[in-house]
């Protein structure tokens, strides 16, 4: 091939990847349908009016949000949409002050059944502070809302997004496929409460990685029907850590299977990962999961199993967890505990943990004393030096 017919495949490569929406007759700037751009003026018909359009565009189309502070109340943007559509947030988007406005909606944000879609940027601000002293007051509460919701979304890029003080989580997704989430930030107070950070459940092939999670709840919540999902370079912390589960919560429960956590570091966390089940009867499992090259800095569980999970330890249920734990590795995990048992494989009593793998292990407690390990039911593989001790039944 001569140079010249090099150099044309190669431009005709780039025109392939050429986003069309950069095109200003394909731009939808929310300003120019009403938006004003004062944090005070409701905005939420004017990003409807923006999507609305930009969903029916042939082309490629872009829904800007300049710089600026835009009020926007509940709101669902519906797909799919005509073409490929890209969501450009380059300034901040703020939920009501008052915490009641979203009444029982369950949402603040809601993409759903988009596909071939990117949110790119911005900050997303739900002002929660309100709704959480309600919370801790024990008042009569709404339910509170998601930040970002994504339900029966297909092919999406989420990227450069910072979610700050969700009133409920700040990231959710559900019956999704192929999403891959990058370079987010989503932070909350350590002390709010039910603060998630980024859910998901019932979806597959999920990415999230070189993000920031601080927040007063689970960094990652992992629930039933989750498939093919990798997390890698994480920050986790403050927070509750990386959490399968809770799982059991119903007896018909679709199980999760093939997870990886890698190269991440949680700091000063509850938990590192965990597996966390009711202990009441389930269909549900937990298979192929893989956590490995991890650092821990003053977590209080770094890792951990609970299938007796009952935070409230009230009314908790009194049989025994049905989901079936096999084939977790923890490998190449090392760190500071903040509490003397930096292992903790607490399973069923009727459905053994196995295909548990330890391999290269040092977790060492940050009071000077030895860290130590417990297992109950926990079946497994030890494999190079393992800091605790192993309490694994082969």
């Amino acid at each position: 091939m001569t140079k010249s017919n090099i150099t044309l495949a190669l431009l005709l490569i780039l025109l392939t990847f050429v986003d069309v929406s950069t095109s200003s007759s394909n731009v939808f700037n929310v300003v120019s349908f009403g938006a004003k751009p004062d944090g005070v003026t409701d905005s939420t018909a004017a990003f409807l009016k923006a999507w609305q359009a930009a969903c029916i565009s042939a082309a490629s189309s872009t829904v800007m949000v300049p710089t600026g502070t835009f009020l926007v109340k509940g709101i669902t943007f519906t797909g799919p949409c005509k073409s490929k559509l890209k969501f450009q947030v380059a300034g901040t988007v703020v939920a009501p002050a008052d915490y009641r406005a979203f009444g029982n909606s369950g949402y603040w944000i809601l993409f759903h059944g988009v596909s071939k879609m990117s949110l790119v940027g911005g900050t997303f601000d739900a002002r929660a502070s309100g709704f959480w002293a309600c919370r801790k007051s024990g008042q009569s509460c709404p339910p509170g809302v998601r930040s970002i919701t994504f339900n029966a979304a297909k092919d999406v890029v989420i990227s450069g997004v910072k979610s700050m003080n969700s009133q409920m989580s700040h990231m959710t997704l559900k019956g999704c496929t192929n999403v891959a989430v990058r370079n987010i930030k989503l932070v909350a107070p350590g002390n709010s409460p039910n603060t998630d950070g980024f859910g998901v459940q019932s979806s597959t092939g999920i990415t999230l990685t070189g993000s920031t999670i601080q927040t007063g709840d689970d960094c990652v919540s992992i629930g039933p029907g989750s498939r093919n999902f990798l997390i890698s370079k994480l920050n986790c912390g403050p927070g509750h850590g990386v959490s399968i589960g809770s799982l059991a919560k119903t007896l018909n429960e679709d199980g999760v299977e093939n997870v990886t956590v890698s190269n991440s570091v949680f700091t000063g966390t509850t938990n590192g990962v965990r597996i966390k089940s009711w202990a009441r009867a389930s269909t549900g499992f937990v298979n192929k999961v893989f956590f490995q090259n991890l650092v821990m800095k003053n977590v209080q569980n770094p890792i951990i199993i609970d299938q007796n999970y009952c935070p409230t330890h009230q009314g908790c249920p009194t049989e025994h967890s049905g989901v079936k734990i096999s084939q977790v590795t923890y490998r190449n995990i090392q760190g500071t505990s903040a509490t003397q048992q930096a292992m903790n494989l607490a399973c069923s009593k009727t459905n053994p943990c196995t295909g548990i793998t330890l391999q290269d292990i040092k977790l060492t407690y940050n009071k000077g004393t030895p860290a130590t390990s417990y297992c109950f039911n926990a079946r497994g593989t030890n494999l190079g030096v393992i800091q605790p001790t192993s309490c694994l039944n082969r």
